[in-house]
């Protein structure tokens, strides 16, 4: 018997090489019929990040509400990518947008939330960019990574590509 995906978890990081993911993830539901979930996970601010914020801004309120912007404007980039992939596919291709069922930010440690909303979502099959990051870290990123070694699922981790070559494909 073949194995059937049904749902698929798209992660972007909102780099470049998520576009390029994307239409990956976008092929194989196409073949497959299987809904696209689409998620990005804000991390957490970092300690200097937060110690910064309490510096400049000393209202708690105010800082509150500057960390619900970030959420927003991240939530706001993620629906403009969004739109911009699918108004550049043909005809065709922006059928498959009626199998995106679910696009959400949610804010956590990203491999953590992807591994979570993959089985609260009953994903079979994870996709998701790998990063350059040069001789210092893994050609996969951290995240890959983490998700690679913890995840019960298939994970497609789509190479990095340069610009150019997103282009020329």
């Amino acid at each position: 018997m073949k194995p059937t995906i049904t749902n698929i978890l798209f992660a972007t990081s909102l780099s470049q090489n998520s576009t390029y993911a994307l239409r990956h993830a976008a092929s194989l539901a196409e073949v497959t019929g299987a809904q696209i979930h689409v998620l990005h996970v804000n991390e957490p601010l970092s300690d200097d990040a937060r110690v910064t914020l309490e510096m400049f801004i000393l209202n708690t309120e105010t800082r509150e509400k500057a960390v619900q912007r970030r959420h927003e404007m991240v939530k706001q980039i993620l629906a403009e990518r969004q739109q911009r992939f699918w108004a550049a596919l043909d005809a065709e291709g922006t059928r498959i947008r009626d199998q995106v069922t679910s696009i959400e930010v949610v804010d956590g440690h990203p491999a953590d939330a992807i591994l979570r909303r993959a089985k609260e979502l009953g994903c079979d099959l994870i996709v998701l960019g790998a990063h350059d990051h040069g001789f210092t870290h893994t050609f996969l990123g951290t995240v890959a990574t983490r998700v690679l070694r913890r995840a019960d699922i298939p994970t497609l981790v789509v190479p990095y590509r340069e610009h150019s070559q997103l282009i020329q494909k």
